[in-house]
C-alpha cells in the first residue's frame, strides 16, 4: 500500500517539526482509502504530552487527542490513517520504541530534523506480527483531490 500525500501537507509536517525542534512534533494523518492507497487530505497537529525531559526522542498523543482527533476525521467523511511525527538529529527510521506503541493497520510518517531544518520523511508501516516496520512508499501529489 502507498501513502498518497499532497506536497503542501508534506510541507506543513516539516514545518511543524522544524517548530518543535529540539522535541519531537506530532499529529495524525486524515484521509481515506482508495483502492491500494492512503489518501492523505488533512493532518491534525497535536501536542506532545510526554514529559518534557523525554521529548527530545520520544512523543505521545493524549487519548483525549486521539478521540478528538477521530471525531474531527468524521466530521468531514475521513479517518485517521496514521501518524506522523519528527525525530530531530536523527534518522528518518522508526525507533525500537516506535514498534512498541505502533499499530499494525496505521502509517508512520517519520521525519527528520536536523539542526532544526526538516530533512527527509519516510513511511512505515508495522507488520501484523509486530515484530518490526516495513517501508511503505510514499507518493506525493501537487494538490489534494
Amino acid at each position: 500500500m502507498n501513502l498518497q500525500l499532497p506536497e503542501e501537507i508534506l510541507k506543513k509536517i516539516h514545518s511543524q517539526g522544524e517548530l518543535a525542534y529540539p522535541e519531537e512534533g506530532a499529529g495524525l494523518l486524515l484521509g481515506e482509502v482508495i483502492a491500494d492507497e492512503k489518501c492523505v487530505h488533512e493532518i491534525l497537529t497535536l501536542p506532545n504530552v510526554r514529559e518534557e525531559s523525554a521529548r527530545g526522542n520520544r512523543y505521545l498523543i493524549s487519548p483525549e487527542d486521539y478521540m478528538n482527533g477521530e471525531q474531527q476525521a468524521a466530521l468531514q467523511g475521513l479517518e485517521v490513517l496514521g501518524v506522523y511525527h519528527s525525530h530531530p538529529d536523527h534518522p528518518s527510521q522508526p525507533s525500537e520504541f516506535d514498534r512498541l506503541w505502533a499499530w499494525p493497520s496505521f502509517s508512520y510518517l517519520i521525519t527528520n530534523v536536523t539542526s532544526g531544518e526538516a530533512q527527509e520523511s519516510r513511511s512505515w508501516r508495522l507488520t501484523e506480527d509486530r515484530s518490526s516496520f516495513i517501508e511503505e512508499p510514499i507518493k506525493i501529489i501537487e494538490k489534494t483531490t
